[in-house]
């Protein structure tokens, strides 16, 4: 096992990556694979064919929306099918064989992982790896008639979702905001209600530097309302007067949401932009143990251009015992996935991309998938 420090963004992933032309897989040789050359770039000899079916995180489903288009016109014989329901049903449709492999806004829990091998869904004895994939940011969302911007620290946030803090005109909000016209309008909370990674990431933030409960794929609130998926919490919040809720940052774009500054661990408002929260991600602890990796956020990091409330989607895949008839599949995607030609992609889609040491070793585990 070894533990790494980045220092600094690195910028669009180069690894030894897959460009659009190249949609096989990295496979050993495998029917459908491709063969890596000596500058570290791929060429596709041809693309596997047949369908692949994922499920999970719906904060990487804008992402994935895309690559599965690039990737099925370049290979005509994929189907890609991705079903966004949410980080902990991903998981367990993984676990039950109904996905190849799933996204996931938390790495897999002890739990999960006996589940994995009990269920022997990686083959006798095998184990389920994490693969980080999409970086993103946490939109804190807001629909306050008059306001488009505003402060709101983690302590606040914490009273808003605990329900100590009711109304828009709070003094704790007026002291964040003391140049804003706050209305005299009551708060209308909503939260993720399916088991989700936003949640665990978000409450993660909220536990680290405002005293709230401890981080839980089952959002902790004590108010507010409930809505299952990103996309719906988006478009509750879009549709209530006075609402606030947490999404991925692109679905905060896509619904043109007004989002906050959220405090660091000095207190200061940092503002969400996506090189923001590059900085603060690329800070992460990486801890690796054979093709697994994770990610640690440190929360203690308050410089001025890096924003706290961040997560990364994991794809979670068999390391061995894989279908020998899907590995390709698999294989193919994931390559692409990494590959400069799609990370270069995720700035555009509202996320961010890897640093490119990830990128590295993450193709080097893909390419360790048996």
């Amino acid at each position: 096992m070894k533990f790494q420090r980045y220092g600094a963004v690195a910028g669009v992933a180069v690894a030894a990556s897959l460009a659009l032309s190249a949609c096989g897989s990295d496979n050993n040789n495998a029917t459908g694979g491709s063969t890596s050359t000596a500058s570290g770039t791929s060429a596709a000899s041809s693309c596997p064919s047949g369908t692949l079916a994922l499920a999970g995180s719906t904060a990487q489903q804008n992402a994935i929306s895309q690559w599965k288009k690039d990737y099925q016109t370049q290979c005509t014989g994929v189907t890609v099918n991705y079903n966004g329901n949410g980080s902990g049903a991903g998981v367990t449709s993984f676990i039950q064989k109904q996905a190849d492999f799933a996204g996931s806004d938390y790495a897999l829990s002890s739990t999960q992982a006996t589940q994995v091998t009990s269920a022997g869904r990686c083959g006798s004895g095998g184990a389920a790896v994490d693969i980080p994939a999409v970086p993103g940011a946490i939109a804190v969302v807001f629909n306050v008639p008059n306001v488009s911007t505003l402060n709101l620290s983690a302590t606040t946030l914490a009273g808003i979702y605990n329900g100590t803090i009711t109304n828009w005109d709070n003094a704790a909000i007026k002291a964040e905001n003391p140049t804003a016209t706050l209305p005299n309008l009551a708060i209308q909370p909503f939260y993720r209600s399916d088991t989700s990674g936003t949640s665990y990431n978000f409450s993660n933030y909220l536990h680290a530097l405002g005293g709230f409960a401890a981080a839980n794929k089952q959002f902790p609130a004590k108010a507010g309302q409930g809505a299952k998926g990103s996309s719906l919490v988006a478009s509750k919040v879009k549709a209530t007067a006075g609402a606030i809720g947490y999404v991925e940052y692109s679905y905060a774009t896509e619904d043109s949401l007004s989002y906050a500054a959220v405090s660091n661990a000095s207190g200061a408002y940092v503002p969400l932009t996506q090189t923001n929260a590059a900085n603060f991600i690329a800070k992460a602890k990486v801890t690796q143990s054979g093709s697994d990796t994770k990610l640690a956020f440190d929360y203690t990091y308050a410089a001025a251009d890096a924003y706290p409330a961040t997560l990364v989607t994991y794809e979670i895949v068999c390391g061995t015992g894989n279908d020998a008839s899907q590995l390709p599949l698999i294989k193919g995607f994931l390559n692409y996935i990494v590959s400069s030609s799609a990370q270069g992609e995720l700035t555009s889609l509202g996320y961010v991309a890897l640093p490119t040491a990830i990128a590295a070793d993450d193709t080097t585990a893909i390419a360790g998938l048996k």
